[in-house]
């Protein structure tokens, strides 16, 4: 379960940044996942309610947003948005796809209270 550490990796950023507005905790955070992350947002959801505990964003609550996998075939050109990680052109049937989008984890926005 990696989520649990990409949770941990993320509270000194929230930390930071809610340090930067002199705000008493934080009330609410939306993440940016990619399909092709390899985390799972109900894992991720777990854990951040875990390890919110006694912390200054006890009362936060999580948003996780899924980012579809997006792709260009080199063959064709065409730009398409994939549902599952089959990695086929749905226009040549061409297998050389560049990723565009859809495997990182962003934070997308903070809300905190002052």
């Amino acid at each position: 379960m990696h989520e649990l550490s990409l949770i941990a990796g993320l509270f000194p950023i929230l930390e930071e940044k809610a340090g930067e507005q002199d705000a008493k905790s934080v009330t609410f955070v939306r993440l940016r996942v990619g399909r092709l992350s390899g985390v799972v947002p109900e894992l991720l959801e777990t854990a951040f309610d875990a390890y919110k505990k006694g912390t200054f964003a006890e009362k936060a609550s999580l948003e996780v947003i899924l980012v579809p996998l997006k792709v260009r075939c080199r063959a064709c050109g065409i730009i398409m948005e994939l549902e599952e990680p089959v990695f086929a052109c749905t226009g040549c049937d061409g297998n050389d796809l560049e990723i565009l989008e859809g495997r990182d984890i962003f934070l997308d926005r903070l809300e905190i209270e002052v």
